[in-house]
């Protein structure tokens, strides 16, 4: 996994937010499961904490779906929107907190949780890291429940360790039937290579390009992180319509897929907006669109996140905390996802 791909430099990081850019950080916890022998992988011991707002979360439950790891690997999803001002601890917090409501439906959400993993019944991500005497406060987090500690926080590296360890992990899906992410072995070393290029792509124009562009306070980070987004879904566009291939590499979904489909999946009804990326819709790319429903017609993607979660966590943080009700045309989303007919219209 090259580290471009998991991270973002850290090089004048200060300077830089300094400037008006966003700089996302890393990632504390690193041991690899199945590896680190404190953390052996067997099925039903280990725990996600998850945000669906959260595109990095997003792979992770996605992979814990695709890979067939639902039963086997239990999961707590915290409320979109951060604790406000007045929270007895701390403000601009995650919150594991069912009763809460959400501004956009008037109601709590039914995937929220409590946190139920610790035995502490901790309120806020943030408390799960102080038991170990970190200051990180951040989601996913891949949890040990025997021994009470957290195994890893950074999302690209929880989805290939759960790859790797789907089987011992317990997975309901029969070995030849299960998609396998990043294939090992010689005869799959072309594979490997062109998932690494694209997951750097991706990564660095795409999935957190969305964040460069919409929490960026500078007019000309915001404009090179703009056209470097959309020059690389032109690019990504043009690779799927070389062949019609109906995935990244070819004829399989892997890794890559899985890394693209949770900013694809929000530009439309969310990112077009919140994060000023309004240059095109990806209904205005045929084989994006398509690309988008026919991984959203997976066995257990659609299961796994919200819209509502997204729209109330990015919009629910902006100055009114109004959330945005469209787009409605030519159809809802997530709704539109299985209509992969409906980019011939944008054509």
């Amino acid at each position: 996994m090259t580290k471009s791909s998991v991270e973002e430099s850290q090089k004048d990081a200060a300077t830089r937010r300094a400037k008006g850019e966003f700089v996302r950080g890393v990632s504390g916890f690193r041991s690899v499961l199945g590896e680190d022998p404190d953390f052996p992988a067997q099925a039903g011991r280990y725990h996600l904490f998850v945000a669906f707002n959260c595109p990095w979360c997003h792979r992770v439950t996605l992979a814990r779906n695709v890979l067939g790891l639902q039963d086997s690997i239990t999961m707590d999803v915290a409320f979109p929107s951060r604790t406000t001002v007045d929270d007895p601890i701390e403000p601009n917090r995650w919150e594991f907190n069912p009763t809460r409501i959400a501004s956009l439906t008037g109601q709590p959400l039914a995937e929220c949780t409590s946190e139920t993993a610790t035995g502490q019944d901790f309120r806020l991500a943030k408390q799960i890291y102080e038991a170990e005497g970190s200051k990180e406060a951040s989601v996913p987090i891949l949890y040990d429940k025997k021994t009470k500690r957290i195994v890893a926080n950074e999302s690209a590296e929880i989805i290939r360790m759960l790859n790797a360890q789907a089987n011992a992990l317990g997975s309901s899906i029969r070995d030849d039937l299960r998609s396998d992410l990043y294939p090992l072995g010689e005869q799959h070393m072309a594979m490997r290579q062109d998932i690494d290029m694209l997951n750097d792509q991706i990564y660095m124009a795409i999935n957190n390009g969305a964040y460069k562009a919409g929490f960026s306070s500078d007019q000309a980070i915001y404009a090179a992180a703009f056209s470097k987004y959309f020059e690389t879904l032109a690019a990504l566009e043009a690779l799927l319509a070389t062949d019609d291939r109906p995935f990244l590499t070819g004829d399989t979904f892997t890794e890559a897929d899985l890394r693209l489909f949770p900013t694809l999946y929000r530009h439309d009804p969310v990112y077009y907006v919140r994060m000023k990326l309004n240059g095109a819709k990806i209904l205005d790319y045929p084989h994006l669109w398509r690309w988008l429903c026919r991984v959203y017609a997976l066995p257990g993607v659609a299961d796994s996140n919200s819209l509502i979660h997204c729209r109330q966590g990015y919009f629910g943080r902006s100055w009114n905390n109004v959330v945005p009700l469209g787009p409605f045309h030519p159809m809802s989303y997530p709704k539109a996802y299985a209509h992969p007919e409906l980019a011939f219209q944008a054509d």
